[in-house]
């Protein structure tokens, strides 16, 4: 469950004495969906987890929050645009509280980084990814629980088929200089997150 009380006191950082009630609860449908089983109100959960302790360390945490819990909003696995329709549906929620038009950008923004197809290019847009990308860097029992989760939600796909675009994936990632950009998570997930990675990829090549 999505914590209601935390949502409220968001949008107050932005000026929003009281966010539409019916937001939240659209909000909190979406991640409730029946194909949904890694992109669900416990990633928003441990999201936020991993965003408190660096809360301090962002230049404008409450918009990073406010993408965080917009960031896979829309989540169809046949589609490839989830990102920009959370990110759009994000803008116009905004917008119709009448948040800033810079704040909403950023925030846009925000959710896009998280798309992982280009580097992220400001502070913020480093600890989003690095928070979205934390769970590659968890202990072994909960990243292959998190497997499990993303193969469910791909039920659909032919196992090798499946297994060709994942090891794809999982190799894009591996040969990165750096999985985490920024310090914090570096030191604490990035030796973690190539061994879970790794033993991941041994199991689907051999």
């Amino acid at each position: 469950m999505l914590a209601q009380e935390r949502w409220s006191q968001l949008w107050q950082q932005f000026g929003v004495a009281r966010p539409a009630a019916e937001l939240f609860a659209e909000l909190q449908g979406h991640y409730a969906e029946p194909w949904r089983a890694y992109h669900t109100a416990e990633h928003i959960g441990e999201c936020l987890g991993h965003f408190d302790p660096v809360r301090g360390l962002c230049q404008r945490p409450a918009e990073v929050e406010m993408a965080i819990w917009f960031h896979d909003a829309i989540y169809d696995p046949r589609r490839s645009d989830n990102e920009e329709r959370s990110a759009e549906w994000a803008l116009a929620a905004l917008a119709a509280a009448g948040v800033a038009m810079p704040v909403r950008h950023r925030v846009y923004a925000l959710i896009m980084a998280t798309a992982h197809d280009a580097p992220p290019q400001t502070v913020d847009e480093q600890f989003i990814v690095d928070i979205d990308l934390a769970i590659f860097g968890q202990p072994p029992a909960r990243f292959d629980q998190y497997e499990a989760q993303i193969r469910q939600e791909y039920r659909w796909v032919p196992e090798l088929v499946f297994h060709s675009r994942r090891v794809e994936l999982l190799r894009t990632f591996l040969a990165r200089e750096r999985i985490y950009s920024t310090d914090y998570f570096y030191t604490r997930l990035e030796s973690a997150a190539r061994e879970n990675l790794n033993r991941s990829l041994a199991r689907m090549v051999t």
